[in-house]
């Protein structure tokens, strides 16, 4: 199944978060189950943020071509508008 752009945009924010929370706490393992949580909520609050952006939320539940998977984001144009 092809990602959206939406999909990328909160892994990637996840994970920013993820490794924070493991430098805040100079954690090696795995994070404690309320961090977990607090990630797990976290990535509620972006999708619901996400997806009270009408144009955002277009923007971002566009598919992600294939050869730009591993290489990042890249500019969209949506009803004319890049982002």
């Amino acid at each position: 199944m092809a990602r959206i752009y939406r999909e990328v945009v909160m892994e990637q924010m996840v994970l920013t978060v993820e490794e924070a929370m493991s430098r805040v706490i100079d954690w090696w393992g795995d994070l404690p189950p309320s961090m977990k949580e607090a990630i797990a909520q976290f990535r509620a609050q972006v999708g619901a943020a996400i997806d009270s952006v009408e144009f955002v939320k277009r923007a971002l539940d566009t598919p992600v071509p294939e050869t730009d998977c591993e290489e990042g984001l890249m500019v969209v144009e949506v009803d004319g508008s890049q982002l």
